[in-house]
């Protein structure tokens, strides 16, 4: 069974914008467009914080350049 997804992080990747889902431990469980439906409904009354720290995020976003982190939006899902 997948672990249920804590956080939805927005950002660039090879110049697409992505959205990637990432359980409590910071392990990633899916990956899609960010320009789908499914993330307006996801982020529907939620606030964002924009970056994702390496110091948190590092080893799940690695080969992300900094810039890349830098404007990532992050935002933690109503689980």
């Amino acid at each position: 069974m997948q672990a249920a997804a804590k956080y939805l992080l927005i950002l660039e990747s090879a110049g697409a914008m992505v959205a990637r889902l990432f359980d409590a431990q910071r392990r990633q469980v899916a990956e899609f467009d960010a320009a789908s439906e499914e993330v307006t409904v996801m982020t529907k009354g939620l606030s964002a914080f924009e970056g994702a720290d390496p110091r948190d995020w590092g080893l799940a976003l690695r080969g992300h350049s900094p810039s890349e982190l830098a404007g990532a939006m992050v935002y933690t899902l109503d689980v």
